[in-house]
Protein backbone atom coordinates (compact mmCIF):
# COMPACT_ATOMS: atom_id res chain seq x y z
CA UNK A 1 0.00 0.00 0.00
CA UNK A 2 1.64 3.59 -1.15
CA UNK A 3 1.15 5.99 1.45
CA UNK A 4 1.78 9.81 1.21
CA UNK A 5 2.78 12.47 3.20
CA UNK A 6 3.79 16.06 2.80
CA UNK A 7 7.35 17.21 3.99
CA UNK A 8 6.36 20.86 3.44
CA UNK A 9 4.52 20.59 6.35
CA UNK A 10 6.91 18.41 8.52
CA UNK A 11 4.19 15.78 8.27
CA UNK A 12 4.65 13.54 11.63
CA UNK A 13 2.31 10.49 10.23
CA UNK A 14 5.42 8.98 8.87
CA UNK A 15 8.52 9.27 11.09
CA UNK A 16 11.55 7.27 9.53
CA UNK A 17 11.21 4.72 12.18
CA UNK A 18 8.29 3.28 10.76
CA UNK A 19 8.70 4.31 6.99
CA UNK A 20 12.04 3.36 5.80
CA UNK A 21 11.53 4.65 2.24
CA UNK A 22 10.65 8.07 1.15
CA UNK A 23 10.29 9.02 -2.61
CA UNK A 24 10.25 13.10 -2.42
CA UNK A 25 8.31 14.91 -5.69
CA UNK A 26 9.12 18.10 -6.24
CA UNK A 27 6.37 20.26 -6.22
CA UNK A 28 6.60 23.31 -8.89
CA UNK A 29 10.48 24.68 -8.85
CA UNK A 30 12.83 22.56 -7.29
CA UNK A 31 16.12 23.87 -6.06
CA UNK A 32 17.47 22.00 -3.18
CA UNK A 33 15.02 22.97 0.07
CA UNK A 34 11.87 23.67 -1.98
CA UNK A 35 8.40 21.91 -0.88
CA UNK A 36 8.02 18.40 -1.87
CA UNK A 37 5.28 15.33 -1.88
CA UNK A 38 6.65 12.24 -0.30
CA UNK A 39 5.07 9.16 -1.58
CA UNK A 40 6.28 7.04 1.50
CA UNK A 41 6.73 3.15 0.66
CA UNK A 42 5.58 1.18 4.50
CA UNK A 43 8.87 -1.12 5.98
CA UNK A 44 8.69 -3.19 9.15
CA UNK A 45 7.81 -0.93 12.41
CA UNK A 46 11.56 -1.94 13.58
CA UNK A 47 12.99 -0.51 10.97
CA UNK A 48 15.11 2.72 11.28
CA UNK A 49 16.60 3.56 7.93
CA UNK A 50 16.55 6.91 7.02
CA UNK A 51 14.59 8.78 4.37
CA UNK A 52 16.14 8.52 0.58
CA UNK A 53 17.70 11.60 -1.66
CA UNK A 54 14.51 13.58 -3.55
CA UNK A 55 14.03 11.29 -6.67
CA UNK A 56 16.32 8.00 -6.19
CA UNK A 57 13.20 5.86 -6.13
CA UNK A 58 11.14 4.74 -9.06
CA UNK A 59 7.14 6.41 -9.60
CA UNK A 60 4.83 4.22 -8.80
CA UNK A 61 3.88 2.17 -11.85
CA UNK A 62 0.39 3.01 -14.00
CA UNK A 63 -2.86 1.24 -12.54
CA UNK A 64 -5.14 -0.25 -14.65
CA UNK A 65 -7.31 -2.09 -12.25
CA UNK A 66 -8.49 -4.57 -15.10
CA UNK A 67 -9.03 -1.56 -17.67
CA UNK A 68 -8.04 -2.11 -21.02
CA UNK A 69 -7.61 1.97 -21.90
CA UNK A 70 -7.98 3.86 -18.73
CA UNK A 71 -5.55 3.92 -15.73
CA UNK A 72 -4.37 5.85 -12.70
CA UNK A 73 -1.31 7.11 -12.05
CA UNK A 74 0.55 9.81 -9.53
CA UNK A 75 1.84 12.45 -11.40
CA UNK A 76 4.73 14.67 -10.20
CA UNK A 77 4.36 16.68 -13.11
CA UNK A 78 0.18 17.15 -12.76
CA UNK A 79 0.60 17.54 -9.08
CA UNK A 80 -1.65 14.86 -7.85
CA UNK A 81 -3.53 12.03 -9.36
CA UNK A 82 -3.93 11.50 -13.06
CA UNK A 83 -6.45 9.42 -15.21
CA UNK A 84 -4.61 8.45 -18.09
CA UNK A 85 -6.35 7.12 -21.27
CA UNK A 86 -3.94 4.98 -23.82
CA UNK A 87 -5.11 5.62 -26.84
CA UNK A 88 -2.65 3.65 -28.56
CA UNK A 89 -2.92 -0.21 -27.50
CA UNK A 90 -1.06 -1.27 -30.78
CA UNK A 91 1.71 0.71 -28.79
CA UNK A 92 2.03 2.47 -32.22
CA UNK A 93 5.54 5.47 -31.79
CA UNK A 94 6.90 7.12 -34.16
CA UNK A 95 9.83 7.93 -31.42
CA UNK A 96 12.01 5.19 -29.41
CA UNK A 97 12.91 7.31 -26.61
CA UNK A 98 15.97 6.15 -24.69
CA UNK A 99 13.54 6.51 -21.31
CA UNK A 100 10.53 5.06 -22.52
CA UNK A 101 9.07 2.60 -20.11
CA UNK A 102 6.86 0.38 -22.71
CA UNK A 103 8.44 -2.89 -23.40
CA UNK A 104 7.48 -3.49 -27.60
CA UNK A 105 8.76 -6.83 -27.30
CA UNK A 106 5.19 -8.13 -26.28
CA UNK A 107 2.34 -8.22 -28.83
CA UNK A 108 0.00 -5.98 -27.67
CA UNK A 109 -3.35 -7.81 -27.54
CA UNK A 110 -5.47 -5.14 -28.50
CA UNK A 111 -4.75 -2.99 -31.14
CA UNK A 112 -7.61 -0.59 -32.11
CA UNK A 113 -9.15 1.65 -29.49
CA UNK A 114 -12.97 0.57 -29.02
CA UNK A 115 -14.98 4.16 -28.23
CA UNK A 116 -17.47 2.73 -26.27
CA UNK A 117 -15.19 0.69 -24.02
CA UNK A 118 -13.11 3.55 -23.59
CA UNK A 119 -15.47 5.39 -21.91
CA UNK A 120 -17.14 3.04 -19.64
CA UNK A 121 -13.78 2.30 -17.42
CA UNK A 122 -13.20 6.43 -17.80
CA UNK A 123 -16.83 6.96 -16.13
CA UNK A 124 -16.12 3.88 -13.85
CA UNK A 125 -12.54 5.36 -12.79
CA UNK A 126 -13.86 8.97 -12.38
CA UNK A 127 -16.25 7.07 -10.04
CA UNK A 128 -13.58 5.78 -8.11
CA UNK A 129 -11.79 9.25 -7.81
CA UNK A 130 -14.48 10.82 -6.68
CA UNK A 131 -16.00 8.86 -4.21
CA UNK A 132 -12.30 8.86 -2.27
CA UNK A 133 -11.73 5.15 -2.74
CA UNK A 134 -8.22 5.85 -2.89
CA UNK A 135 -7.55 2.37 -1.04
CA UNK A 136 -8.99 0.72 -3.96
CA UNK A 137 -6.70 2.38 -5.98
CA UNK A 138 -3.40 1.29 -3.85
CA UNK A 139 -3.11 4.28 -2.00
CA UNK A 140 -3.40 5.37 1.20
CA UNK A 141 -3.92 9.60 1.55
CA UNK A 142 -5.46 12.28 2.92
CA UNK A 143 -7.52 13.85 0.42
CA UNK A 144 -5.76 17.07 0.04
CA UNK A 145 -2.17 15.20 -0.33
CA UNK A 146 -3.74 13.30 -3.64
CA UNK A 147 -6.14 15.36 -5.43
CA UNK A 148 -7.22 14.22 -8.65
CA UNK A 149 -5.97 17.32 -11.69
CA UNK A 150 -6.74 15.71 -15.18
CA UNK A 151 -7.57 13.05 -17.67
CA UNK A 152 -4.79 12.57 -19.85
CA UNK A 153 -4.29 11.58 -23.23
CA UNK A 154 -1.22 9.47 -23.42
CA UNK A 155 -0.60 5.74 -22.79
CA UNK A 156 1.36 3.52 -24.59
CA UNK A 157 2.45 5.83 -27.98
CA UNK A 158 1.65 8.70 -29.82
CA UNK A 159 -1.79 9.87 -29.10
CA UNK A 160 -2.28 11.80 -32.39
CA UNK A 161 -1.43 8.45 -34.32
CA UNK A 162 -4.69 6.87 -33.01
CA UNK A 163 -6.69 6.87 -35.92
CA UNK A 164 -9.69 7.42 -33.74
CA UNK A 165 -8.21 10.56 -32.06
CA UNK A 166 -11.10 12.91 -33.03
CA UNK A 167 -13.76 10.39 -31.96
CA UNK A 168 -11.80 9.91 -28.98
CA UNK A 169 -11.55 13.36 -27.88
CA UNK A 170 -15.32 14.05 -28.93
CA UNK A 171 -16.66 11.56 -26.49
CA UNK A 172 -14.43 12.41 -23.60
CA UNK A 173 -16.08 16.03 -24.16
CA UNK A 174 -19.34 14.85 -24.24
CA UNK A 175 -18.98 12.88 -21.30
CA UNK A 176 -17.71 16.01 -19.71
CA UNK A 177 -20.61 17.84 -20.53
CA UNK A 178 -23.11 16.16 -18.92
CA UNK A 179 -21.57 17.16 -15.91
CA UNK A 180 -22.04 13.74 -14.30
CA UNK A 181 -18.45 14.52 -12.77
CA UNK A 182 -17.37 17.93 -11.63
CA UNK A 183 -15.86 19.65 -14.47
CA UNK A 184 -12.12 17.64 -15.17
CA UNK A 185 -9.25 19.17 -17.42
CA UNK A 186 -7.96 17.07 -20.31
CA UNK A 187 -4.46 17.12 -20.97
CA UNK A 188 -3.13 15.88 -24.60
CA UNK A 189 0.32 14.57 -24.03
CA UNK A 190 2.50 14.47 -27.56
CA UNK A 191 5.71 14.22 -29.18
CA UNK A 192 4.08 16.79 -31.87
CA UNK A 193 3.87 14.20 -34.55
CA UNK A 194 0.27 13.97 -35.59
CA UNK A 195 -0.55 17.81 -34.87
CA UNK A 196 -0.75 18.93 -38.67
CA UNK A 197 -3.31 15.94 -39.05
CA UNK A 198 -6.42 17.33 -40.07
CA UNK A 199 -8.35 15.15 -37.97
CA UNK A 200 -6.15 15.84 -35.05
CA UNK A 201 -6.78 19.44 -35.65
CA UNK A 202 -10.18 18.99 -35.33
CA UNK A 203 -9.96 17.06 -31.88
CA UNK A 204 -8.32 20.23 -30.56
CA UNK A 205 -10.31 22.61 -31.80
CA UNK A 206 -12.82 20.85 -29.29
CA UNK A 207 -10.75 21.17 -26.35
CA UNK A 208 -12.53 23.97 -23.83
CA UNK A 209 -9.90 26.98 -22.50
CA UNK A 210 -9.03 25.12 -19.40
CA UNK A 211 -7.77 21.90 -21.46
CA UNK A 212 -3.74 21.50 -21.75
CA UNK A 213 -1.40 20.69 -24.81
CA UNK A 214 1.48 19.34 -23.43
CA UNK A 215 4.14 19.17 -26.44
CA UNK A 216 8.01 17.18 -26.29
CA UNK A 217 11.35 18.62 -26.87
CA UNK A 218 14.15 17.22 -25.45
CA UNK A 219 16.57 18.14 -27.67
CA UNK A 220 17.99 21.56 -29.25
CA UNK A 221 19.87 19.42 -31.60
CA UNK A 222 19.46 17.13 -34.04
CA UNK A 223 22.05 15.14 -33.44
CA UNK A 224 21.09 14.66 -29.51
CA UNK A 225 17.50 14.34 -30.49
CA UNK A 226 18.55 11.46 -32.65
CA UNK A 227 19.83 10.23 -29.10
CA UNK A 228 17.73 10.96 -26.61
CA UNK A 229 14.36 10.28 -28.95
CA UNK A 230 15.67 8.15 -32.05
CA UNK A 231 12.78 9.68 -34.07
CA UNK A 232 11.92 9.61 -37.64
CA UNK A 233 10.76 13.23 -37.62
CA UNK A 234 13.66 16.40 -37.50
CA UNK A 235 13.85 18.92 -34.78
CA UNK A 236 12.83 21.05 -37.14
CA UNK A 237 9.55 19.25 -38.18
CA UNK A 238 8.61 19.42 -33.84
CA UNK A 239 9.24 23.00 -33.65
CA UNK A 240 7.30 23.90 -36.91
CA UNK A 241 4.13 21.18 -35.80
CA UNK A 242 4.85 23.49 -32.36
CA UNK A 243 4.57 26.44 -33.60
CA UNK A 244 1.42 25.74 -35.80
CA UNK A 245 -0.61 25.00 -32.26
CA UNK A 246 0.65 27.33 -30.01
CA UNK A 247 -0.02 30.39 -32.22
CA UNK A 248 -3.39 29.55 -31.06
CA UNK A 249 -3.44 28.42 -28.00
CA UNK A 250 -1.24 27.58 -24.72
CA UNK A 251 1.20 25.10 -25.08
CA UNK A 252 3.56 23.65 -22.13
CA UNK A 253 6.55 22.51 -23.44
CA UNK A 254 7.87 19.19 -21.48
CA UNK A 255 11.76 18.45 -21.58
CA UNK A 256 12.63 15.22 -20.48
CA UNK A 257 16.32 15.20 -19.02
CA UNK A 258 17.54 12.05 -19.12
CA UNK A 259 21.06 10.57 -17.89
CA UNK A 260 22.43 8.36 -20.18
CA UNK A 261 25.48 5.79 -19.94
CA UNK A 262 26.04 7.87 -16.39
CA UNK A 263 26.93 10.95 -18.94
CA UNK A 264 24.69 14.13 -18.02
CA UNK A 265 24.21 16.19 -21.57
CA UNK A 266 26.84 18.31 -22.72
CA UNK A 267 26.31 22.44 -21.38
CA UNK A 268 26.24 23.34 -25.16
CA UNK A 269 23.01 21.19 -25.97
CA UNK A 270 20.98 22.49 -22.90
CA UNK A 271 22.11 26.13 -24.15
CA UNK A 272 21.17 24.88 -27.52
CA UNK A 273 18.07 23.83 -26.17
CA UNK A 274 17.41 27.01 -24.56
CA UNK A 275 18.00 28.89 -27.81
CA UNK A 276 15.15 26.95 -29.62
CA UNK A 277 12.62 27.76 -26.32
CA UNK A 278 13.74 31.16 -27.07
CA UNK A 279 12.89 31.05 -30.95
CA UNK A 280 9.82 28.98 -30.50
CA UNK A 281 8.78 32.46 -28.47
CA UNK A 282 9.91 34.73 -29.93
CA UNK A 283 7.96 33.19 -33.25
CA UNK A 284 4.78 33.93 -31.44
CA UNK A 285 4.28 30.92 -29.42
CA UNK A 286 2.46 30.75 -26.67
CA UNK A 287 4.28 29.15 -23.94
CA UNK A 288 3.16 29.45 -20.25
CA UNK A 289 5.84 27.20 -18.66
CA UNK A 290 8.43 24.80 -19.85
CA UNK A 291 8.53 21.61 -17.30
CA UNK A 292 12.11 20.12 -17.16
CA UNK A 293 12.21 16.83 -15.58
CA UNK A 294 13.77 13.14 -15.47
CA UNK A 295 13.11 9.46 -16.50
CA UNK A 296 10.77 9.23 -13.14
CA UNK A 297 10.04 5.34 -14.02
CA UNK A 298 12.52 2.37 -14.88
CA UNK A 299 13.18 2.55 -18.43
CA UNK A 300 13.38 -0.49 -20.59
CA UNK A 301 16.90 0.54 -21.59
CA UNK A 302 19.19 -0.05 -18.75
CA UNK A 303 21.61 2.77 -19.89
CA UNK A 304 19.29 5.44 -18.75
CA UNK A 305 18.75 6.66 -15.59
CA UNK A 306 17.31 9.95 -13.47
CA UNK A 307 19.63 12.82 -13.68
CA UNK A 308 20.52 14.48 -10.49
CA UNK A 309 17.59 17.03 -9.02
CA UNK A 310 20.86 19.91 -8.66
CA UNK A 311 21.61 18.96 -12.53
CA UNK A 312 18.14 19.45 -13.36
CA UNK A 313 17.55 22.95 -11.15
CA UNK A 314 20.73 24.32 -12.89
CA UNK A 315 19.11 23.19 -16.29
CA UNK A 316 16.26 25.06 -15.75
CA UNK A 317 17.96 27.85 -14.15
CA UNK A 318 19.53 28.00 -17.95
CA UNK A 319 15.94 27.58 -20.00
CA UNK A 320 14.61 30.49 -18.14
CA UNK A 321 17.90 32.78 -18.31
CA UNK A 322 18.03 32.21 -22.35
CA UNK A 323 14.98 31.67 -23.55
CA UNK A 324 12.75 34.33 -21.23
CA UNK A 325 10.40 31.60 -20.45
CA UNK A 326 9.15 30.25 -17.05
CA UNK A 327 10.66 26.67 -16.12
CA UNK A 328 9.70 24.59 -13.37
CA UNK A 329 11.70 21.35 -12.05
CA UNK A 330 9.22 17.89 -11.59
Amino acid sequence: MLCIANTARGDERFPPAKFGKILAIPVGRAPIGDRYVAFVFPTSTTETSAPHPPACEPLPPRRFLGNRYVYCVLSQRAGGLSIGINLNPDQHCNFDCVYCEIDRSARPKHRRLHIPRMIAELESMLGLVHSGRFEELGYSAAPELLPFKEVALSGDGEPTLCPEFRQAVEAIVHLRARHRFPFFKIVLITNTTGLPLPEVRKGIELLAAEDEIWAKLDAGTQEYMDIVNRPNISIEDVMENILSVARRRPVIIQSLIPLINGREPPDDEILELAARLRELREDGAKIPLVQIYSAHRPAMDATCAHLPLRSLSRIAKTIRKVSGLSAEVF
